[in-house]
C-alpha cells in the first residue's frame, strides 16, 4: 500500500525561502540531533544524555517527555521525530532490567532508518565532575580514534561513521593552529570496552616557533560497551553516500595534482627538427657580425670547392 505525500506550494516568498531551506544542500552544514528518554530512565543515563547535548550544542535538540518506544521493534516514532525536527541524528536513553543504563545512537537517511547502534554506559562521570574551565559553545572539536579495532569490524566502523557524523560541524578548507581547543579520543579496548575521553587543548610557550601542547581533561568520561546493532545494506548505504554531480570531481585527460596542491600538465608531440625552428624572432637571439661572417666564408669555401670537384669531373671524363 503506498502512501502519498502531499506537496506543498509556497505562497509566499517567505514561505518559499522556507522549504529551500529544507530542500537537500550541495554542502551541508552540522546535522541536527534530537535527544530523547523512553518509557524509563536512570539517573545515569538522564545525565549521559544532558552531557552529550551540552556537546552537541548549538545543533540539538533535547525532548523532555517520555516516550513509550520499543526503538528495534518499531523505528515509525522516531522517523516521525526526526521527520518533525529536521534531524538526521538521534541518541535514545532507556533503561530495564533486562538493559540497563541503555544508549541507542543512530541516523537517518531521508527520514527512514540508515543504522544504529545500542550501547551500554558501564562508567561515566560527568561534567561538572571536572573542575576544570569548560570550552565555548560551538567549538568544532579535534576527534581521534586510538587503536586498530576501529577497522576490523563493521560494528566498530559503522559507530565510527556515527560518532563522526554525531561532532561534525562545518566544513572549513584551512584550519588555525589556535583554533583548536577541544579534542574528543575514542579509545577501542580489547576488551569491548569503547573510552569516551575529553580534553582542552592548552598551547603553552616552548622557546622556539612550535609551541608546547597539553591536554586538560574537561569530561564527559564514558565507558561503552556495544550492544545490539541495526546495520544498512550495502545498497542503502551507496545511495547515503552518494555524491551531488556538481561536486564530483572530473578527472582531466594527462592532468596530474601532486601531494602540495601543485597541477601537473602533459603533452604529446611529434618528432620535431630543432634546426629548422624559427628562434630569431627576438633582437637578443639574433646573430651577430661575427657569426654571420663566418657563415658566409663557409657557403663560400662550400661553394669553391663544389665548383672544383665540378670542373675536375668534367675534366676526367673528357
Amino acid at each position: 500500500m503506498s502512501v502519498l505525500q502531499r506537496v506543498v506550494k509556497p505562497t509566499t516568498h517567505k514561505g518559499k525561502k522556507i522549504l529551500l531551506k529544507k530542500e537537500p544542500q550541495l554542502i551541508e552544514g552540522p546535522k541536527k540531533t534530537i535527544f530523547f528518554k523512553g518509557r524509563k530512565t536512570s539517573d545515569k543515563i538522564r545525565h549521559v544524555l544532558k552531557d552529550m547535548y551540552d556537546l552537541k550544542k548549538p545543533d540539538g535538540v533535547m525532548l523532555t517527555k517520555r516516550n513509550d518506544i520499543t526503538i528495534f521493534e518499531d523505528v515509525t516514532p522516531v522517523e516521525n521525530f526526526c521527520r518533525k525536527h529536521e534531524s538526521s541524528l538521534f541518541v535514545m536513553g532507556s533503561h530495564s532490567k533486562k538493559r540497563p543504563n541503555n544508549i541507542v545512537i543512530g541516523r537517518t537517511f531521508n527520514y527512514a532508518l540508515l543504522d544504529m547502534i545500542e550501547l551500554n554506559v558501564e562508567a561515566y562521570e560527568g561534567l561538572k565532575a571536572f573542575e576544570s574551565s569548560k570550552i565555548l559553545l560551538g567549538v568544532k572539536p579535534c576527534l581521534v580514534f586510538n587503536g586498530p579495532l576501529w577497522e576490523e569490524s563493521d560494528e566498530l566502523k559503522h559507530l565510527k561513521s556515527i560518532f563522526i557524523d554525531f561532532f561534525h560541524r562545518e566544513s572549513v578548507n584551512a584550519v588555525r593552529l589556535q583554533g583548536i581547543e577541544h579534542s574528543i579520543s575514542f579509545n577501542a579496548m580489547p576488551d569491548g570496552r569503547i573510552c569516551l575521553r575529553s580534553y582542552k587543548i592548552a598551547l603553552k610557550k616552548s622557546g622556539c616557533r612550535i609551541p608546547r601542547v597539553e591536554l586538560e581533561e574537561i569530561g564527559p568520561r564514558i565507558d561503552f560497551t556495544l550492544r545490539r546493532t541495526k546495520l544498512p545494506t550495502p545498497e542503502l548505504m551507496k545511495d547515503a553516500c552518494t555524491k551531488p554531480k556538481e561536486l564530483r570531481v572530473t578527472k582531466k585527460k594527462n592532468i596530474s595534482t601532486d601531494n602540495l596542491g601543485s597541477t601537473h600538465g602533459r603533452i604529446h608531440m611529434g618528432k620535431q627538427n630543432i634546426n629548422s625552428i624559427q628562434t630569431r624572432k627576438m633582437k637578443g637571439l639574433k646573430k651577430t657580425a661575427q657569426e654571420r661572417k663566418i657563415e658566409r666564408t663557409a657557403k663560400r669555401k662550400a661553394l669553391t670547392e663544389s665548383n672544383e670537384l665540378i670542373k675536375k669531373k668534367k675534366v676526367h671524363d673528357d
